[in-house]
């Protein structure tokens, strides 16, 4: 395994291409509790302890090492093993890699679970996943119970200190040996045409993202057995489970996560924490820069930001007024970092939504609608592979009982992002919109196609079709069309049908996948097939908001506590 953190210290993301065939997750950890038993691998602040109910403090390297074997011996005498999937809904609480790395040593894929998803959206991902575990919060094991039994799944729940009940059923795969080309996780993505899509992401995935994030360089250069790295991103997405975890691990840095972003006291945070790097949205900077400027503003031990989607003309300002670079990146799930672009060095064009150049790593095109390459300047979709033998080495192995879907994302042997680009004449590629029909909201991918699902079946709605709205702090908000069975007469009538239809989604949806506005219309536009004209919907949404019959309910867009 010490071929592994050298390659993470020496290569820009060129991972062995012959790497060893029992390469883990679990393997590279315990290789670095060997390396670094006395350093901190997670440190939980007072406040998110608080928030949690649990300890504050620093978990060691060696400390959390004990525990995942005590973990994997009884998960392994409770018969769970190579070939299954269990859920973790454990939000950023130090127990969920405390459970991942046990169960990835004995082959089992981990499936997160965001807490937020409410009855339609756990129903479909029992069913779909099919995990026949569940490691959750005490306050949600009836919700995945109730789920699992709408999907007609056997599903055993447990909480995270509980004693480890038998598997349901043997092991799919007993007996094969687990490697890096085993399935780690399983990770769900907004999908643009349907339900999200479950994405496998084996083992090299991981430690790839790990090793590329080692390697960068530039000013994103990590010092092994330094780092403090701090982020309030679930662990739900790459960014967090991926990137942040693993470059922590390879590297014997200690990851401090937070519940969530907290502006009011985001810097005592970063100050308390010791943070040398910290990972960010494109929301976070726009809500920071709007506190007035004190002189502590540059009292911190952070060098970068790592993240996506600061709003152009606040990108300088923040940097020159607290002291740091935030280094835009560009990746998806489904690429993780076998394909990973970063403006790491300079010059970055800051302001100018410029994420990287193109790197010997990485292989990207720019492709015009009309199928030609785009020229330099010109827009066009982001296509992009692994450089080397292998153009997939480091993505996902494909989506989960969708090998269609697959085979069309990888048509012509690149992988189509959906998102446009352009790149300019010294390379520099800039970001310019999203092709692909997801709402992107405080940085959660939102599937439109899935919010409409949940308001078709509201006693009231007889059509809807859901798009973005820009808003100046989130990004995006979600606006829904309604066609409805008997529109109200009057302007009371139209904010209490609305209300009554946001209570319904947050019922059955995430709380942040809600509308934001309700809008009553007459008709929607339509194609000669009855489906939803997507780029006529874009370009009417944001004319509605402030109109008569247009309801604003933000208001009651607030995360749902379990009953």
């Amino acid at each position: 395994m010490n071929s592994l953190h050298t390659s993470a210290a020496t290569s820009h993301g060129n991972a062995p291409q012959d790497a060893t065939s029992d390469e883990t997750v679990y393997r590279a950890f315990m290789e670095s509790a060997r390396r670094w038993p006395r350093h901190a691998f997670v440190s939980v602040l007072p406040e998110t302890a608080g928030i949690y109910g649990i300890e504050a403090g620093d978990l060691t390297y060696a400390d959390a090492a004990a525990r995942i074997e005590v973990l994997r011996a009884s998960y392994a005498a409770a018969g769970y093993g190579h070939g299954h999937r269990a859920g973790l809904l454990l939000e950023n609480r130090p127990a969920f890699f405390l459970h991942w790395f046990a169960l990835n040593a004995l082959g089992v894929s981990v499936v997160p679970i965001n807490q937020d998803l409410r009855a339609a959206e756990l129903e479909y991902l029992t069913g779909h996943s099919e995990i026949v575990l569940a490691v959750a919060l005490p306050p949600r094991h009836d919700d995945l119970r109730a789920a699992a039994a709408r999907a007609g799944r056997e599903l055993v729940v447990m909480g995270p200190d509980d004693a480890i009940p038998p598997a349901p059923s043997a092991a799919p795969l007993a007996g094969q040996p687990v490697g890096e080309l085993s399935e780690c996780a399983l990770l769900y993505t907004s999908g643009t045409t349907g339900r999200p899509k479950g994405c496998i992401l084996p083992n090299r995935y991981f430690l790839h993202a790990g090793r590329w994030y080692a390697g960068a360089g530039g000013l994103a250069t990590l010092q092994p057995g330094a780092e403090r790295m701090l982020t309030p991103l679930p662990l739900v997405h790459m960014n967090a489970m991926a990137y942040s975890a693993m470059a922590m691990v390879l590297t014997g840095g200690c990851l401090i996560t937070l519940d969530r972003f907290h502006p009011r006291t985001w810097w005592d945070s970063v100050r308390e924490s010791r943070a040398t790097v910290l990972h960010y949205l494109g929301v976070m900077p726009a809500m920071l820069m709007k506190a007035p400027a004190v002189v502590a503003d540059r009292e911190h031990a952070v060098r970068f930001g790592f993240g996506a989607g600061v709003e152009r003309g606040l990108h300088q300002p923040f940097e020159e007024r607290f002291g740091f670079p935030l280094l835009e990146a560009w990746a998806m799930t489904e690429t993780g970092a076998g394909a990973v672009v970063i403006a790491n060095e300079e010059p970055r064009h800051i302001g100018t939504n410029c994420f990287g150049r193109e790197r010997d790593d990485v292989q990207v095109r720019i492709v015009a609608d009309d199928g030609r390459e785009a020229g330099a300047g010109e827009p066009g979709e982001l296509l992009v592979r692994h450089a080397g033998d292998d153009p997939r080495y480091g993505f996902f192995a494909g989506y989960l009982k969708d090998a269609e879907a697959t085979d069309a994302a990888w048509a012509g042997g690149w992988f189509h992002t959906g998102d446009i680009v352009r790149r300019d004449a010294d390379g520099a590629l800039r970001f310019v919109d999203r092709k692909k029909n997801v709402i992107r909201r405080s940085g959660e991918n939102i599937s439109a196609v899935e919010v409409e699902a949940v308001l078709l079946r509201h006693p009231l709605v007889k059509s809807a079709a859901v798009a973005a709205v820009p808003d100046p702090v989130r990004g995006d908000e979600v606006l829904a069309c309604v066609v409805a069975e008997s529109e109200p007469a009057d302007a009371a009538g139209r904010i209490a049908a609305a209300h009554d239809m946001m209570r319904w989604c947050l019922e059955q949806l995430a709380y942040y996948k809600a509308p934001g506005y309700v809008a009553f219309v007459d008709a929607l536009p339509l194609t000669a097939t009855n489906k939803i004209q997507r780029g006529e919907m874009k370009a009417w949404a944001p004319t509605l908001p402030g109109s008569d019959r247009c309801i604003d309910t933000r208001a009651l867009k607030k995360r749902q506590e379990p009953a």
